[in-house]
């Protein structure tokens, strides 16, 4: 059996762990910069408001209804995920995490298990010990798990958790389930499958399996099997590393100065540094780019690209910073004003498979031991505590006139309590 737990409305969700005067008021986050709902409320996708809806086309809804508007505070959010990933740890013999909101549990070996009562007891575990509602679903398949987690959500009478292995069962659910909300079908092959009459989950099981292969290949195949019970997506005993890593904002303003563009794009370098450390990886390449403002069609338009290899492959905030810096400083033309940047590490290998160097051994050792350090400390005291010169004081150019305190990871924003 596999179980997948699902954080309902998941930013939603931890903001209102330290709000608790949120529940059932209607409540959206924001992106980068504030411009649209990335996650919202029961209760404010009642009001109609969607998924990516600008906010300035949604701000007289938000005042009409009195919605609680936040922006979007990944600190915070990183955190509970972590959260809530231990208490799954507890409870399962393995835990693939999916994304920040989501993980599969592996639970194989759990046959005296009664499944329903672990589905139950693990959201309410999720919710006792950490604040954040979790839809646990449990079937014999990820495929079948992911849509009766849907179900816990639908139905608040299964309280949480749901095990679904019946075939009566099973046909009855994927009778009802739209063929576009299917784990692995995608955008691209629902309208075509829909043009062909297949409306449901259940339909797209009637067809036959060379028919599947045809249209969609063996990925289709695996997820046409999961519907049919047969385990054939494999369970990741372990996260991936990423093959490439992007850091890239959108600014609150235009940038019409080099120095700021580049201590911008150090930054993103910086971040980028940490995150291949983070995974233990190194890479050979760093991508920069920054673009104007498409939207502003009476100004010039530009976008600029520069790729910069690295003789050794590399993890370090001081390479990285260094190559974007002079990367921006190539890019910048006097009079645009740019809008967005980013920088892109590619190709990426793990540190065990990458021959160190013999020459300068011990001149490589001492810089890993500094950044070590510097992660340590920033890890400790809170984020970029410890910066290269270059980066700038400051921070990202953007705005988020509605973020919530850091809860959980800021000594200077830890909740308050009083005492009447």
């Amino acid at each position: 059996m596999f179980a997948l737990a699902d954080c309902n409305n998941f930013f939603v969700s931890c903001e209102r762990v330290f709000r608790p005067d949120l529940e059932g008021r209607p409540v959206i986050v924001l992106s980068n910069n504030d411009g649209c709902a990335i996650a919202r409320s029961n209760e404010a996708k009642a009001l109609g408001i969607k998924m990516g809806d600008p906010y300035f086309k949604i701000a007289g809804i938000v005042k009409r209804h009195d919605v609680a508007v936040f922006s979007g505070n990944m600190t915070l959010y990183a955190d509970f995920s972590r959260r809530v990933r231990s208490v799954l740890r507890d409870h399962a013999p393995q835990v693939e995490v999916y994304s920040i909101d989501e993980a599969f549990l592996d639970l194989r070996g759990m046959q005296e298990c009664d499944f329903d009562h672990f589905a139950k007891h693990l959201s309410a575990e999720c919710r006792r010990l950490t604040g954040i509602p979790v839809s646990v679903g449990v079937a014999p398949t990820k495929t079948l798990a992911k849509i009766t987690s849907k179900l816990c959500k639908q139905y608040p009478k299964l309280r949480g958790g749901c095990y679904m292995h019946r075939a009566e069962d099973v046909e009855k659910v994927l009778r009802k389930f739209a063929i576009e909300d299917v784990w692995g079908i995608g955008r691209r092959h629902a309208p075509r499958l829909r043009e062909a009459g297949i409306i449901s989950a259940y339909d797209f099981t009637q067809l036959s399996e060379e028919r599947v292969r045809a249209k969609m290949g063996i990925t289709g195949v695996r997820t046409w099997r999961e519907l049919r019970g047969i385990p054939s997506i494999e369970f990741e005993h372990s996260i991936e590393a990423k093959q490439s890593i992007c850091v890239s904002r959108s600014f609150s303003s235009e940038i019409y100065n080099r120095e700021e563009l580049m201590e911008q794009v150090a930054k993103f370098a910086a971040m980028t540094a940490e995150k291949l450390r983070d995974q233990k990886s190194l890479c050979r390449q760093l991508s920069v780019f920054a673009a104007t403002n498409r939207f502003h069609s009476d100004e010039t338009q530009q976008y600029g690209n520069i790729i910069t290899p690295f003789t050794e492959p590399t993890n370090s905030t001081l390479h990285l910073v260094r190559a974007a810096r002079e990367a921006a400083n190539d890019i910048f033309i006097s009079g645009n004003g740019y809008k967005r940047a980013g920088v892109i590490a590619s190709h990426i290998s793990p540190i065990e498979a990458t021959m160190r160097p013999m020459f300068n051994a011990e001149e490589h050792s001492q810089h890993e031991r500094l950044m070590r350090t510097v992660d340590a400390i920033n890890r400790s005291e809170g984020d970029a505590k410890v910066v290269v010169a270059s980066q700038g004081m400051l921070g990202v150019k953007s705005y988020s006139d509605h973020r919530s305190p850091r809860y959980t990871t800021h000594w200077d924003e830890l909740p308050i309590a009083k005492v009447k």
